[in-house]
């Protein structure tokens, strides 16, 4: 009979696998711009850090041709004090002191001035409280200003007197002649008020974290917002190494308590300190990242929707070799029901879902016959003592109570002498027959090895194991076997947890019961010895 085909109910064409993935591509490829726009502003980041290391730069380099031009003026100054006192040794000291105040007040250059001769005695001071003329100079910085007889800026150092943080700077006084006469000083209190820490001084961390501090050529800190640190030795830090060889530049640097930061520094050639403006890498993050977020909350909607088309062609490609992986892990490990095979839309998937059913009906039907013949012995067709080692494990796991027989033939080795090997196989054969037909359904019949069976009797106490037992060798010793002498067998029985907790312990009770029955004239049973620290079954 002719069926006519309704019009329009065409075979349904499958969809292969490339052109699905080109689709995919051309989605990936769309998602990549998007994201190769994002990555972009990492440039803008990079050129933000760019600008803000020039910027400090800028400001630190401004700072040091400020401090450079005053330490000019604080030299000159000296200079012309230590000219005006090439006369010292003929002035009185009330001269020498009004020289001193006029030129503490005039610049406000130095918090103190001292007159010191060649021998390192004090000849004046002004302010006169901080001490008396006439004593020896204890100050290293001054011993060494005496000692070079030229220009001196000493690093920051406490005095013992006034527990201050100072810095001594010197100029050394000659006379009309050239006659070395000692040195005018001027001190510095890093810590109080004068012309330096008017300008310097009001060192804050600005909203944006920014600051900046100044060291001294040793790379000791002389200003910093954290007035604690003022004399502290960073001579490790890269930047003030740098400075300390007079160079000056910009770099990304890490702070004290190691957050980054960008570094802009200068050094002053006058005197041989440097600057550092610093600000932290923060906030130039944070604007980027406000600025991401707003460029994704504008593409959040067409994002959702692609990624929403995206991940439905993704789980319905993805669903069959999903299960297929989820079958093939399976596979040893669990017994497995294949479904009958579905067609699927797309034709790489069906083609492969049928050819893996094929494969795993195959490969776990092998699967079961080496499982099969990894449990067996094959001379006996019993279970092996793998199979035995893994039921004794399971049933103490599951905590059920059993006995176990060991069961031996009498004099084997007689029989192999005597017979062949071939016999002595017939023998076991013979032996493995009768102890099966001679057990209850659920009884289970192991070959241990050589000449040696174990029995497993589950949820049995020893009494009724026992019986078990006798059957079996009234069966052997009553059944005529494949050689002219009777074949008999010497039998041990132990229960668990009667006799013994653990496997290895169970089966040495056994064999000791066995061993007697072997010692007692063989062809017999016997029981294991009640084990006293055993719990009773």
């Amino acid at each position: 009979m002719h069926i006519q085909r309704k019009p329009g109910r065409r075979r349904r064409k499958k969809l292969s696998l490339t052109s699905l993935f080109t689709g995919l591509v051309t989605l990936v490829v769309l998602l990549t711009s998007t994201i190769i726009m994002v990555g972009s502003y990492d440039s803008k980041k990079q050129s933000l850090m760019e600008t803000t290391l020039h910027l400090n730069f800028s400001n630190a380099d401004r700072m040091a041709r400020t401090m450079d031009s005053l330490f000019q003026s604080i030299r000159g100054s000296l200079a012309h004090n230590a000219q005006m006192l090439s006369n010292v040794e003929a002035m009185a000291p009330e001269q020498v002191n009004h020289q001193l105040e006029l030129m503490r007040y005039s610049s406000n250059y130095f918090n103190s001035i001292i007159v010191i001769s060649k021998d390192g005695v004090v000849r004046n001071l002004e302010p006169s409280a901080i001490g008396t003329p006439g004593k020896h100079i204890s100050s290293e910085a001054a011993k060494k200003a005496l000692e070079l007889k030229q220009p001196y800026i000493s690093a920051p150092y406490m005095t013992k007197n006034t527990n201050r943080l100072i810095v001594f700077l010197s100029q050394p006084i000659f006379s009309n002649d050239g006659t070395y006469l000692g040195i005018l000083g001027g001190t510095i209190y890093l810590q109080e008020d004068n012309v330096l820490s008017r300008i310097f001084g009001n060192n804050n961390v600005d909203e944006l974290g920014s600051y900046y501090y100044i060291v001294d050529s040793g790379g000791h800190l002389l200003y910093h917002p954290d007035k604690r640190l003022f004399g502290k030795d960073i001579s490790g830090n890269r930047v003030v190494q740098k400075l300390m060889k007079g160079q000056s530049g910009e770099q990304q640097v890490r702070s004290l308590n190691g957050k980054e930061l960008l570094a802009g520094y200068s050094s002053v050639p006058e005197s041989g300190w440097g600057i550092v403006v610093v600000s932290p890498t923060g906030p130039i993050s944070q604007e980027l990242t406000r600025h991401i977020e707003t460029i994704i909350a504008y593409s959040l909607i067409p994002f959702i929707i692609l990624l929403s088309a995206v991940i439905f062609v993704a789980h319905r490609l993805a669903r069959p070799f999903v299960y297929l992986a989820d079958l093939v892990s399976k596979m040893g490990k669990e017994k497995i029901v294949l479904p009958p095979a579905k067609p699927h839309w797309s034709r790489e998937a069906d083609l492969l879902t049928k050819a893996v059913f094929l494969a795993v009906a195959d490969i776990q039907k092998q699967t079961d016959q080496l499982t099969q013949e990894a449990a067996t012995d094959t001379l006996t067709g019993l279970k092996n003592r793998r199979s035995l080692e893994y039921t004794l494990s399971q049933w103490m796991a599951s905590g059920i109570p059993f006995s176990l027989i060991v069961l031996d033939v009498d004099r084997f080795k007689f029989v192999n002498d005597t017979y062949g090997h071939v016999t002595g196989d017939e023998v076991l054969k013979h032996v493995a027959g009768v102890i099966v037909s001679s057990l209850r359904p659920d009884d289970v019949c192991h070959r241990f090895g050589g000449e040696e069976f174990v029995i497993l009797l589950a949820r049995t106490r020893p009494a009724e194991a026992f019986n078990v037992a006798e059957r079996v060798r009234r069966a052997l010793e009553q059944r005529k076997g494949p050689i002219p002498t009777q074949v008999t067998v010497s039998q041990g029985i132990a229960h668990y947890p009667q006799h013994a907790s653990e496997q290895a312990e169970l089966l040495k009770k056994a064999d000791q019961a066995l061993y007697r029955a072997k010692s007692n004239g063989r062809n017999r049973t016997m029981v294991a010895e009640d084990n006293p620290a055993a719990p009773s079954a």
